[in-house]
């Protein structure tokens, strides 16, 4: 899983979106601008896990997190948020 889709995961949380929504998502929070062809083909690859789920809404795609998409991006938060404490503890000292 790319870091990408980890952060389209992770937005979806808060409601669906399309390719153009992860765009200016992106670019929003880091300021960077990416190609909608990367995008849509990290759609797809997330689709294709069954991770989201498309529908086409005003010839828009819409996608939303299924169940299996939000037990994993909350799988990757947990994983994160241990990773932090072991490297707080060590550089801590502990």
């Amino acid at each position: 899983m790319s870091f990408m889709d980890m952060l389209i995961l992770a937005e979806l949380e808060n409601g669906p979106m399309c390719g153009y929504d992860a765009i200016a998502f992106i670019h929003d929070k880091f300021g960077v601008v990416v190609n909608i062809t990367t995008v849509c083909s990290r759609l797809h690859s997330v689709e294709q896990d069954k991770l989201v789920k498309a529908r086409i809404d005003k010839r828009r795609k819409n996608y939303t997190l299924t169940n299996k998409g939000e037990k994993t991006i909350k799988a990757i938060r947990n994983a994160n948020s241990k990773i932090q404490k072991i490297i707080k503890d060590l550089l801590q000292g502990k």
